[in-house]
């Protein structure tokens, strides 16, 4: 017998080991159980047909997925991501006095106040000042008098331009000067608030150089100043003047104050931790 043969017969073997195997196995379990009606009932589960089952299809051509958070997998533009990574370095940076001074801005109350003030003093529009021109003439033609050289027909208005603003802060003919908190490069302004304490001028820091573009018809502006106001709006005035000097010109404190240094979440932890194992070793040193 050659070695294809045996191997041929135990396969041949093997299989019918099996078929037996299965054949006992289908012996002992092919007795039937019997079921109660009750209990075929309950397990039948009544189907609606108003409802049918549909499964949706989620691949390429099917159904709308559903919505789900997909910040992470966007592609920010460039921009968007230089302001993030500025915004988590100047928190992570600590910075000095000077400039930690523009974070300490006044609050949403004082802001909607102030601005309330200043709109009444938004200066005029290149059509309303030709209007205001135009009936001045009219009137000068028809009576043959003009405005005196002292009179100053132009309405109150604010101050804006920062070599005007310097130059009124320099005579003291301003009355209250507006900051920006985020003018970029923020040198353009770092010395405005010392010029203010030395002239004894008062001044505020206002979050947002484009509301104080607003006022003065601009996109931005880094400050705004009033000269005056009228006899109506004076009352007001004198109150805020009082709050911004205690606030920003008579506040030491404020020029000692250094800001950020403060840690990612990650590093927070791994202080927290550093720290109770410190507390655990003195603990251990005292027997305790």
């Amino acid at each position: 017998m050659c070695i294809r043969d045996r191997y041929q017969r135990r396969v041949h073997g093997e299989i019918n080991i099996l078929n037996q195997s299965k054949k006992r196995a289908m012996a002992k379990g092919g007795k039937k159980k019997t079921v109660s009606k009750s209990q075929k009932r309950s397990d039948k589960v009544k189907k609606n047909p108003l409802f049918e089952k549909r499964p949706r299809n989620f691949r390429i051509g099917g159904d709308i997925r559903p919505r789900t958070d997909l910040t992470r997998f966007v592609r920010w533009p460039k921009y968007i991501l230089l302001q993030r990574q500025k915004r988590i370095l100047l928190q992570r940076l600590k910075i000095p006095p000077v400039l930690n001074q523009f974070n300490l801005a006044i609050d949403r109350n004082q802001a909607s106040s102030l601005l309330r003030l200043l709109n009444k003093y938004v200066p005029e529009t290149k059509e309303a000042k030709r209007k205001r021109l135009l009936e001045e003439a009219k009137t000068k033609a028809e009576t043959g008098k003009g405005t005196k050289k002292n009179d100053k027909s132009s309405p109150l208005h604010l101050q804006y331009g920062l070599n005007h603003i310097t130059s009124l802060i320099e005579n003291k003919t301003a009355k209250l000067v507006v900051i920006a908190h985020d003018v970029d490069p923020i040198e353009l302004i770092l010395w405005l608030p010392s010029l203010c304490r030395k002239m004894d001028v008062p001044y505020c820091i206002i979050r947002g150089k484009a509301r104080l573009g607003k006022l003065v018809n601009k996109k931005t502006a880094t400050a705004v100043a009033l000269t005056s106001v009228r006899k109506e709006d004076n009352p007001e005035f004198e109150s805020l003047v009082k709050t911004f000097r205690s606030q920003f010109n008579d506040n030491k404190e404020a020029l000692r104050e250094w800001g950020g240094g403060i840690l990612g979440i990650k590093s927070q932890h791994k202080r927290e931790l550093f720290q109770k194992a410190i507390e655990a070793e003195t603990l251990k040193k005292a027997g305790i």
